[in-house]
């Protein structure tokens, strides 16, 4: 057992924290505000190869929806007590790290998200993540409203650690992954350390097996759906547009530090990740362009993608008496999102019009290269956002008469925020663009930063032994959403050394980002459009649009932490999260008024649409929450001497959240609510009820077995009428046809789930241990929804749910080796 494996063993709850505080030498179980320690060997005992997955695998708190859609596919996003991914603050070693440039721009529990890929960081590189289950905005700024999430990354001088594993699901036999990591440290100058750590990450597609509408032999009667007949034979499951994207990244950091002078330490991290990946679109039927693809084809969205950043610091323990740590950070993430195996018809069909003999045409079916061909790969769009931030900290201990010597900190913050769009070529845009995805025209590009000043000052006060009381103060500025002020009061009080009681109540916010005041785009499927409009356009103002405005929050949690039995140690949270103002996809129209919107902004439609098949939406401050929720956690050590240890450990999150209002807006005369039954959904019932996570870790001798047990509570989405509708079918809200209806939903329940995972491990040599695994051992699939509200047969099962993977069982193998 190497030295990760022990300190797991021994109780994670017994690290040194840095997150939530500014107090040193506190511990996870002292602090004010409930937080968490995630091992790495607890991370790595997942069997998961990512991160945001192994989070999700051991964390309650955090879940991932099903199946991301569209580019959304191709970015991790984790969501922490039913909240939008927006809504998680993610620091790497306390320092505030850049999101991702590629935002989930698709209706669903993740719209507007562009959050902290944290696959991007190699796990190799990890010790320990502190998670703070408590709003922070207070002592961190915008989005830390559901929590926060600190990554603490290796920095010995010493030691070499290799890892190797590879595994598929059970489904069908694909979706292979394998992952090779390393990391070790070495020695600067006796004082000092450089860590090195690396990653490189493959998976296949893993794709469920489903049977398109449009290939088979029957149909309901009256369904919209035209069958396709023809002389090329067709295989049903065609279809892959519910999949896993096929992903290839390599992660690297470089951490150092050393003391400089008397006092003073230099310290830094240098992360670079690239990754390619691909995610099916639909599929489309040897009838769409048989010139090209006989056989019919299925698109490819693709992804090219560099992310770094680099962090310098300097610190150190007496400036007039102030320890002091003064900081610059700069991360970006660059993103090429490309179409694959497609086609544009445009540029095939007879109504082409050459821009270079015409170039004053104003044809929708202009070309500026050419007619009669098409490209099969193009470059769709590519998105920049970059972070900048510079940060001056203080803090020092006062004697002021009580019993423990008072901590005051403050401090100072600049950032710098940049977002670029950057056009696609044009085949990928004109002539009614792409097959699978539509690129961005030059009317969507563009260049957008704004400055944000931050100041803040805590304290921690002890007015007595056992009495803890900390006060935290915020203010920032933004240049383009204005001012705001936070605030946050927490107080513990330990009755005995084994019963503590603790509380806080703090505000919070979360601005709009660059990408949810500045994105459009439009995506176009075999049969449907819908276009998200940008905010500030004219053509979404049509809609009701208005500028976007910060999410405020009021956070208030109370608990106990508890050791009834030496060893047994138990935390039980209760909190609210009261959100006003969030930010959701509003203004959602469909038909004739949707056509005209898109229309006004340039985009070109394809041909032969169902006018109730185009829809159009934009970002809105739409809806005021309330999340209610209650976290349990227990762990205990039972030491059976010869027959080895047996680590207990229990997590529960009892979650839900509803709405306590809803906005509306004037469309063409007549208040209209920002909010479909659909859109509601999303925010409020398509996160689990309920998360258990029971883990039994044993150890005995060389051999290790970790037993995990999780139960998934119910969710509940609102799902539209797809193609097998009948067209005869009306909806009963405006007597309009019910197949893609804007306003009627069914109802699809996720009923809840167990999913039992097993690891067994054996150290061959004191350096050496390998392992097998099976997560999801019984291959547990969510269900499946109705063929009528399955889109063309292939989405079999509700992707917004963030209840059980597509997945099913997936079973693995590992070596780690420990020099």
């Amino acid at each position: 057992m190497h030295g990760s494996e022990k300190s797991a063993a021994s109780g994670s709850g017994e690290t040194l924290i840095v997150t939530g505080t500014h107090a040193v030498n506190r511990k996870a179980r002292q602090s004010t505000s409930p937080i968490s320690v995630v091992s790495a060997a607890t991370l790595r005992r997942s069997g998961q190869m990512n991160l945001a997955d192994a989070l999700t695998r051991t964390y309650a708190s955090i879940n991932v929806s099903a199946m991301g859609n569209d580019a959304g596919a191709l970015t991790s996003a984790i969501r922490m007590r039913g909240l939008n991914p927006n809504q998680v603050l993610v620091l790497v070693d306390g320092k505030r790290r850049h999101t991702t440039a590629n935002i989930y721009a698709d209706a669903g529990p993740s719209f507007g998200a562009t959050p902290v890929d944290l696959n991007m960081i190699p796990a190799a590189s990890i010790d320990h993540i502190e998670v703070l289950e408590d709003g922070a905005a207070a002592l961190y700024g915008s989005d830390a409203i559901a929590g926060v999430v600190n990554i603490i990354t290796r920095k010995t001088n010493h030691g070499l650690n290799i890892s190797g594993q590879t595994g598929a699901n059970a489904y069908n036999g694909d979706g292979w992954q394998y992952q090779t990591s390393l990391d070790g440290g070495l020695s600067l100058g006796g004082d000092g350390y450089l860590h090195l750590s690396g990653q490189v990450y493959h998976t296949d597609h893993m794709v469920p097996y489903t049977e398109d509408h449009r290939l088979m032999g029957f149909a309901p009667a009256g369904a919209g759906t035209a069958l396709y007949k023809g002389p090329v034979s067709v295989p049903k499951n065609s279809n892959k547009v519910m999949s896993t994207p096929e992903e290839t990244r390599e992660n690297l950091s470089i951490a150092f530090g050393k003391t400089l002078t008397e006092g003073v330490q230099g310290y830094g991290l240098i992360t670079y990740a690239h990754r390619h990946a691909e995610s099916y679109q639909n599929y489309r039927t040897p009838n769409t362009l048989p010139e090209l693809y006989p056989s019919g084809f299925s698109p490819l969205e693709t992804i090219e993608e560099n992310d770094y950043a680099a962090t310098l610091g300097l610190k150190g323990e007496n400036f007039l008496g102030f320890a002091w740590d003064l900081s610059t950070t700069y991360g970006a993430d660059e993103d090429a999102i490309g179409d694959k195996n497609s086609a544009n018809a445009g540029m095939l069909s007879k109504k082409c019009v050459p821009r270079a003999s015409n170039p004053d045409s104003t044809s929708a079916y202009a070309s500026t290269d050419g007619c009669g061909w098409s490209p099969t790969n193009t470059r769709a769009e590519s998105y920049r956002m970059a972070q900048w931030t510079n940060t001056i900290d203080f803090r020092r201990n006062f004697k002021t008469g009580f019993s423990t010597p008072t901590t005051i900190a403050f401090g100072a913050e600049h950032r710098l925020e940049t977002y670029q769009i950057k056009p696609g070529t044009p085949p990928s845009y004109e002539a009614g663009g792409m097959a699978g995805y539509v690129g961005l025209s030059p009317q969507n590009a563009g260049n957008w930063s704004r400055d944000i000043w931050a100041g803040y000052l805590d304290g921690d006060f002890h007015p007595l032994k056992n009495w803890d009381v900390d006060f935290a103060g915020r203010f920032e500025h933004y240049t383009d959403v204005g001012n705001t002020e936070n605030g946050k009061v927490s107080t513990r009080y330990d009755i005995t050394s084994r019963i503590s009681v603790r509380g806080t109540i703090s505000n919070g916010f979360r601005a709009p980002t660059l990408a949810e005041q500045h994105f459009s785009s439009i995506n176009v499927g075999a049969t449907t459009v819908a276009g998200l409009l940008p905010v500030s356009s004219s053509a979404a103002r049509l809609l009701g649009a208005a500028p976007l405005k910060p999410e405020r929050s009021t956070n208030a949690s109370g608990g106990l932490v508890v050791e009834p039995l030496k060893g047994l140690h138990v935390e039980a949270d209760v909190y609210q999260i009261n959100i006003r103002d969030r930010i959701i996809a509003g203004g959602s129209s469909n038909g004739p008024t949707a056509i005209a919107a898109l229309q006004q902004l340039g985009f070109v439609l394809p041909p032969g649409l169902d006018p109730n098949a185009v829809s159009t939406y934009y970002f809105a401050n739409g809806a005021s929450t309330r999340t209610q929720g209650f976290d349990l956690k227990a762990d205990y050590l039972l030491r059976m001497n010869r027959y080895g240890n047996l680590n207990l450990s229990a997590t529960l999150d009892l979650n839900r959240t509803r709405l306590s209002h809803v906005g509306s807006t004037m469309v063409n005369g007549t208040p209209t609510s920002l909010l479909t039954a659909a859109t509601a959904s999303y925010i409020t019932t398509a996160y689990p009820r309920s998360k258990l996570i029971l883990n039994a870790y044993w150890t005995v001798g060389k051999w290790d077995v970790n037993l995990r047990q999780t139960r998934y509570g119910e969710t509940t989405t609102m799902l539209g009428y797809q193609d097998w509708t009948p067209s005869s079918a009306i909806c009963e809200n405006g007597g309009k046809a019910l197949r893609y209806s804007n306003s009627c939903f069914a109802q699809f329940k996720n009923t809840p789930r167990w999913l039992t995972d097993l690891e067994v491990g054996y150290s061959v040599t004191p350096h050496w241990h390998f392992a097998v695994g099976a997560n999801n051992i019984f291959n547990v699939r969510p269900r499946r929804v109705n063929p009528i509200n399955n889109n063309y047969g292939g989405r079999m099962y509700d992707a917004n749910s963030a209840q059980v993977p597509i997945t099913g069982g997936y079973y693995y193998g590992r070596i780690d080796a420990h020099f």
